[in-house]
């Protein structure tokens, strides 16, 4: 019909890269944890950075306010996650980990660094660098469109 191919459009390969790793690993803790994707990156957003606002979650995970407000009431109701609301701002709710939570949390970054070592064996390490390069070079375009 037309000279557009589909195959090779960057944002059609990426999206389709992504779908590929991110199904894979969320087969890994569904299957260990019973864990949804979006209770899944709630928990790591918060592993990883402390605590934060469900604004600052969504935002640091590219996630709906509505999925990020399922996934706290979800871990909340398994003890990993409490709420506090914040002292001048009682709009204003911050999330944290539970001891149990912070557990959950370096459970399955363990999963995840298995999940790592398999991804580098399946596409080596050269592949695995290329594609580290690669996402750096749009991580840092994403940060100067920002500006």
């Amino acid at each position: 019909m037309d000279d557009f191919d589909l195959e090779q459009f960057l944002p059609f390969r990426l999206n389709r890269a992504a779908e590929f790793i991110a199904l894979r690993f969320a087969a890994a803790y569904k299957a260990e944890y019973g864990l949804t994707r979006p209770e899944w990156r709630t928990l790591a957003a918060l592993g990883s950075s402390g605590r934060m606002t469900a604004t600052e979650v969504g935002v640091h995970s590219t996630m709906h306010k509505t999925k990020v407000s399922r996934a706290v009431f979800a871990l909340e109701e398994r003890r990993w996650l409490k709420r506090t609301q914040h002292e001048d701002d009682r709009r204003v709710e911050h999330l944290e980990l539970t001891a149990a939570g912070i557990k959950a949390y370096q459970e399955l970054t363990r999963l995840a660094r298995a999940y790592s070592a398999e991804l580098e064996k399946l596409l080596g390490s050269d592949g695995l660098q290329a594609l580290s390069s690669g996402l750096t070079a749009v991580e840092n375009a994403m940060v100067k469109r920002r500006r």
